[in-house]
C-alpha cells in the first residue's frame, strides 16, 4: 500500500497535560486543532504494552479460553490470555507468563503474528497477538484470573463471538486468525 503523503487531514497538537498517570495507564488532554481550525480537547489514554496468546492444542483444532468477569463492561465473557509485558521483560516471555498464570497451562513456544491498536481513536494500547501449539499443565490459575479454563473447539469459539459471549478485540482476532489458518491448511488424508 503507498503512504500519501500530502498530510492535509492531519491534526495539530497545541500540548498534552497529564490528568492522572500509574504504572497501568497516562491519562492526558491534549488540545487539538483540525485541518479546518475547529479546536477542542481530546481526552487521550496510554496503556503500557500487551501481550495476548492463543493457545491451540497440537492439532489446531481447540483453543484454550478463560471464563472472566470485566466489571467495565459488567459482562462475562471468554477470553485468551495475556496482560501486561514488565519493564525490561522479553514479550514472548511475557506471553509465556501470561498464559500459564491465568490458566495453569505453559505453552511450550510462542510465535510473534501481530501488534495491533484496538481503541486506536482514543489510546495508545499496543496489544501483540502471539501464536502457541501445545501446552503443558503445570498447575492452577491464579484465584483471581479465572473462573473457568477450558479448551474449545475453534467453530465453538466462533459461534461464541457470534452470540457475544467473546467481545475482546484480540480474542476475536486470534480465533478468527486461528479459524482462517485452520482453513489454510493443507487437509489431511484418513
Amino acid at each position: 500500500m503507498t503512504h500519501i503523503a500530502s498530510e492535509r487531514t492531519k491534526w495539530t497538537i497545541h500540548g498534552e497535560r497529564v490528568v492522572d498517570e500509574n504504572r497501568h495507564i497516562r491519562l492526558s488532554v491534549a488540545g487539538v486543532e483540525l485541518p479546518t481550525g475547529v479546536r477542542f480537547d481530546q481526552y487521550v489514554i496510554r496503556l503500557p504494552r500487551c501481550v495476548m496468546t492463543a493457545v491451540l492444542d497440537e492439532a489446531g483444532e481447540n483453543i484454550l479460553l478463560i471464563y472472566r468477569h470485566r466489571f467495565i463492561i459488567d459482562r462475562w465473557d471468554w477470553e485468551v490470555p495475556g496482560g501486561y509485558v514488565d519493564p525490561g521483560e522479553d514479550p514472548a516471555a511475557a506471553a509465556v507468563r501470561e498464559a500459564e498464570e491465568e490458566t495453569g497451562w505453559r505453552p511450550r513456544s510462542v510465535e510473534f503474528l501481530y501488534s495491533f491498536q484496538p481503541m486506536i481513536g482514543s489510546a495508545d494500547a499496543r496489544q501483540d497477538l502471539y501464536l502457541a501449539y501445545g501446552a503443558d499443565l503445570v498447575g492452577e490459575p491464579h484465584a483471581d484470573e479465572a473462573e473457568a479454563v477450558r479448551w474449545v473447539p475453534l467453530e465453538e469459539a466462533q459461534r461464541l463471538i457470534g452470540r457475544g459471549e467473546i467481545v475482546g478485540a484480540a480474542t476475536v482476532m486470534a480465533v478468527l486468525h486461528a479459524r482462517a489458518e485452520r482453513a489454510a491448511a493443507p487437509r489431511r488424508s484418513p
